[in-house]
């Protein structure tokens, strides 16, 4: 038996590969499925069954085409309707995949066609535990993607804990949990840094997993969340009724386009996307850009801060565009014009004109941010502004950027820095392009900010 994490840092989303006997099974596929099918074929293994823990909403699951190519059975749980041909599991039906067995655990909360799936050893052990969006390590699914629809947070927060308590804390303390997700993934409040664990240590330090009573967990697993990006509602739309194969959609998207034919569909309404690193794009990027680098969780950020139907336009290194284009496809985003062939050297070659980002050190951010000549923008998430920021910085967090633009004085300067340097320089790309141009990243972020001396505001312990 072997069992292998396939982790996708873009999406903060972890696949998984089995293998018992001369079958393999996958759960969760991300679109690009060509490593699946690599790795079963470099290990002489059929895919018998792609498992699917519920419509995933932050992003397009490969399912479809995996099944296409190899014959794979798709599996859902109870309460999954498709447009397309799946079976539905039954709670408690195991499925054989060589000697070992998956059992399908329907847990329903996060959504109400969530299943769980716990892998059974050749032994008859319960080895591991998949539980996609029910369970994070330290973390739970959010209850409210369904809000609107008749069904409340409520409701599926009181379904999440019956399904805790009936479903996952019975298992024994040894069987490791296999969560669809691990840090910077949108589909949960405050998940760990770890992308597995066990039982036995969620039940010590996962705060849904301790002793309550049913109304305090539904009240805590329902208060201090934040609206969830729009595209995932687009994007469980397309897991429910099927989507058009990858390779089509980069033969469509991967598209030359010289200068003259370049401007016309930035006339025409296009998006300029900037894929490069931010240390590349401050020293020059055609105005109106947006730079969201491939270094970092690029898919994650397409989908939250740039509507899906939006046309784009691509800008990054040479090479870089099919990865630019299947990426972002990950999450649905499937209307690139094309790019510029040559990249931003064939806009400065020609004389077009370009912009440039400032960026400082933390040494000099905290020499200068005592004179108050300027606003600190904080684009962290709330949660880790309280626990710890820089004093009198303004939380600005990135996903809310462009709701709240519009309430910054584009006459004032603004020093903008997040956790480590990616986040800062996506929101500066952002701020420019919305016509407030005094603005200045620093390298580095908070991580590097703090250990200057500059003054930090902590949060008050509670005794």
């Amino acid at each position: 038996m072997e069992i292998k994490q396939l982790y996708t840092n873009c999406l903060a989303e972890a696949a998984y590969y089995i293998e018992c006997c001369e079958e393999a099974a996958i759960i969760d596929p991300i679109r690009d499925i060509e490593q699946y099918i690599q790795l079963a074929q470099e290990r002489g293994k059929k895919i018998k069954y792609i498992f699917e823990t519920h419509f995933h909403a932050d992003f397009v699951s490969g399912h479809i085409d995996l099944a296409a190519r190899t014959g794979a059975q798709i599996i859902y749980g109870p309460n999954a309707n498709t447009n397309y041909k799946v079976y539905n599991a039954k709670d408690g039906e195991e499925f054989k995949v060589g000697k070992i067995k998956i059992k399908a655990l329907h847990t329903p909360g996060h959504t109400l066609e969530s299943t769980s799936y716990l892998l059974i050893d050749k032994e008859g052990k319960d080895n591991a535990i998949f539980t996609g969006d029910t369970l994070f390590v330290g973390d739970v699914g959010r209850p409210d993607l369904l809000d609107g629809s008749g069904i409340t947070k409520e409701f599926l927060a009181e379904k999440m804990y019956e399904s805790l308590n009936s479903k996952i804390k019975p298992l024994a303390d040894d069987v490791i949990v296999y969560p669809a997700h691990g840090p910077g993934s949108a589909c949960g409040k405050n998940i760990g840094k770890e992308t597995w664990s066990t039982i036995g240590q969620q039940k010590k330090s996962n705060y849904y997993l301790i002793e309550m009573d049913k109304q305090k967990f539904i009240e805590t697993l329902t208060t201090g969340i934040t609206p969830p990006p729009k595209y995932f509602f687009e994007d469980a739309r397309i897991n429910k009724e099927g989507y058009s194969n990858i390779d089509s959609i980069v033969e469509r998207n991967k598209k030359p386009l010289s200068l003259a034919d370049f401007e016309k569909e930035i006339t025409d309404g296009a998006l300029i996307l900037d894929t490069r690193n931010a240390d590349d794009f401050e020293k020059g990027f055609i105005p109106g850009s947006i730079n969201i680098g491939l270094n970092g969780q690029y898919a994650n950020w397409i989908g939250t801060l740039i509507h899906i139907e939006q046309p784009l336009v691509l800008i990054c290194d040479a090479g870089k565009e099919e990865e630019s284009i299947v990426r972002a496809a990950r999450v649905g985003y499937e209307n690139f014009k094309g790019f510029l062939s040559g990249g931003i050297n064939s806009w400065i070659n020609a004389g077009k004109k370009s912009e440039q980002i400032k960026s400082i050190t933390p040494e000099q951010f905290a020499a200068d941010v005592r004179s108050n000549s300027f606003t600190t923008l904080d684009v962290r998430k709330e949660s880790e502004f309280e626990n710890g920021h820089v004093k009198n910085a303004l939380l600005f967090p990135l996903g809310d950027v462009n709701a709240n633009i519009s309430a910054l004085d584009k006459s004032k300067q603004y020093v903008i820095h997040c956790a480590g340097g990616y986040r800062s320089m996506i929101a500066a790309s952002l701020l420019k392009a919305k016509g407030v141009t005094n603005v200045v990243n620093v390298y580095g972020g908070y991580s590097k900010i703090k250990d200057t001396g500059v003054e930090i505001e902590m949060p008050v312990s509670k005794t």
